[in-house]
């Protein structure tokens, strides 16, 4: 039985990732013809380097996912603090808001930030990206941050009061640390639904601003070249290493309420 279990769990594991594996070995195929095989090359990795136009995404991509889970995460630690504070009933409720714009479309998402940036005037670029990418991350960092809030010990945010800590240096010497794992998390979180999403941005950005999914799907268009394969291929690497600092992180978080 258990044989069957492993068979099955290969097979589903060979389902996900053997397209990502086909993906990789082309981008290092000489050939510019898909299933015809010639040779391990880098030339399609050094092109994809000297193109500007995939250099300008890729720079667009890492910063405004670094500013927008930056400012995402001081943002979504905020609300958490002051929804603490809140009832029960209406910290369900302002919680239940917050779930609102991860459970809807993207599409609507986009279209109706596109059409709030028009009404007030805002070119659409890399501002409107970097503003689109903070309102849909926010929620994301409120959901890793706020259980941990919750359950932390209140007493000993108190006891720091108490020794005549301002409520300033209190939570920033007594709570801060122990919420600094899920607000890692939260971070790590954001970064990655900011370099990964395409609908919104595609909705939100301007002429001549694009992101690596964005210019991926413009190429596409035309015609796949080997550049994209490669582009792909350290995409998947990238948010890979990303997951798996988000798994580590999560597995010393987990830890630390072991032991506490």
């Amino acid at each position: 039985m258990n044989y069957v279990k492993k068979i099955y769990l290969a097979v589903i594991f060979l389902f996900l990732y053997a397209p990502i594996g086909v993906l990789i070995a082309q981008s290092f195929n000489a050939s510019r013809y898909r299933g015809h095989w010639t040779g391990v090359t880098l030339d399609w990795y050094t092109k994809l380097f000297n193109d500007d136009k995939i250099v300008n995404a890729l720079t667009n991509t890492l910063t405004i996912g670094i500013l927008s889970a930056g400012i995402a995460t001081i943002l979504g630690l905020i609300t958490c603090v002051a929804m603490k504070e809140l009832s029960r009933k209406w910290r369900a409720t302002f919680l239940s808001v917050t779930n609102i714009p991860i459970l809807n479309a993207d599409i609507v998402t986009g279209i109706s930030l596109m059409l709030l940036f028009m009404g007030l005037g805002l070119r659409l670029g890399y501002a409107s990206i970097l503003l689109a990418h903070i309102v849909f991350n926010v929620p994301y960092v409120i959901l890793c941050v706020m259980p941990q809030l919750m359950a932390l010990d209140k007493s000993f945010y108190e006891a720091a009061l108490d020794l005549g800590a301002s409520p300033f240096k209190a939570f920033k010497d007594v709570v801060l640390p122990e919420l600094r794992p899920s607000i890692f998390a939260g971070f790590l979180l954001a970064f990655t639904m900011s370099a990964d999403d395409f609908i919104i941005t595609h909705f939100t950005k301007g002429a001549g601003v694009d992101t690596l999914t964005t210019a991926i799907y413009a190429e596409l268009k035309i015609g796949i070249h080997p550049e994209m394969y490669a582009l792909s291929t350290l995409v998947f690497f990238f948010v890979l290493i990303f997951v798996m600092l988000f798994a580590i992180n999560r597995r010393k978080l987990k830890h630390a309420d072991d032991v506490f």
